[in-house]
């Protein structure tokens, strides 16, 4: 699953970095080979190993009643960037080919309302934009965990084209009294006319991998993207998941601070200071989103919070 974290090539790649020093060190200390001096230095390396432990992440849980929740194992995990994703198509147009995806996520995608199941598309389609725009709020209002939102068409166009290059992604979501929690997010095409992001608590992903239960689903609806020029976005938060339906809109707000990067860097020169400023944050923002699909081990969170609370 491209979405495990690959701790172990970092390990890897640590002692290929370092192996001809250790060969040097065990040549000093008398020994034959790196293997005679790490088991001289076993007990020493073990005792390194227990302190550094981060249960769940890098050694075993306690007890497999229950793992911690949430809240609690992300004060503990730390960050490891995931290795480079599946290359992905440049669509042309927001409605270009779906990607393959795995079974996993095919079958999420199939349980996916799609837009008929709101409205009836085609008498949608003969009214005017603002009038659609309303007529979706409407449908979403008596829901108090809906999500729902109405874009311009080159306004998702510019988010999909970032989610082809950067299909999964982080962002931090903060928490009175408590920092901020670091939520996993994962971009899928599951068809030509349904784009979807799964939100999932990063530390229950770290847990549970594959199966960890994402808390909040948001599809955007292609099928009157071409015809009218609107893409229309609904999804859900899962109650009892730790995450608010204000929690939920901050993370799509801070998603379309990161992926509408383009938007911002769009403009001329000369154009004023604020227009500078926007420009250069969506540029560091970009860095970050690159770093982490590369698996680059300069990624600092620190950064990622800093760029999350700047506006533009």
């Amino acid at each position: 699953d491209v979405r495990y974290f690959a701790a172990h090539h970092r390990q890897q790649a640590v002692y290929d970095k370092y192996k001809d020093k250790l060969a040097q060190k065990a040549k000093q200390q008398g020994y034959k080979n790196v293997d005679e001096l790490k088991e001289a230095n076993a007990d020493k390396i073990r005792e390194l190993r227990k302190n550094a432990s981060v249960p769940g992440a890098n050694a075993p849980l306690e007890s497999q009643a229950a793992p911690p929740s949430p809240n609690e194992a992300a004060s503990r995990i730390p960050y490891q960037a995931p290795p480079p994703p599946t290359p992905q198509s440049d669509p042309s147009t927001p409605s270009s080919q779906a990607e393959t995806i795995t079974s996993s996520t095919k079958e999420t995608a199939e349980k996916l309302p799609t837009l008929s199941s709101f409205l009836d598309v085609e008498k949608t389609a003969a009214l005017p934009q603002k009038e659609i725009e309303a007529l979706w709020r409407l449908r979403h209002v008596r829901d108090p965990q809906s999500l729902c939102a109405a874009m311009a068409t080159s306004t998702f166009a510019r988010l999909a084209r970032t989610a082809r290059q950067h299909p999964q992604f982080i962002l931090p979501l903060p928490k009175e009294g408590q920092g901020a929690e670091i939520h996993f997010l994962q971009w899928t095409f599951p068809s030509e006319t349904t784009v979807t992001v799964l939100f999932t608590h990063l530390a229950e992903f770290k847990l549970r991998g594959e199966f960890a239960q994402p808390h909040t689903t948001v599809t955007h609806h292609l099928d009157l993207a071409e015809s009218n020029g609107v893409v229309l976005m609904e999804g859900r938060t899962m109650e009892n998941r730790g995450v608010s339906v204000e929690d939920g809109k901050f993370l799509l707000m801070c998603l379309q601070k990161f992926y509408g990067f383009e938007g911002l860097m769009d403009g001329k020169e000369g154009e004023g200071s604020g227009d500078a400023v926007a420009r250069q944050n969506a540029s560091q923002r970009r860095k970050l989103m690159e770093q982490f699909t590369n698996g680059d081990e300069g990624f600092k969170v620190e950064e990622l919070l800093e760029e999350a609370e700047k506006v533009p």
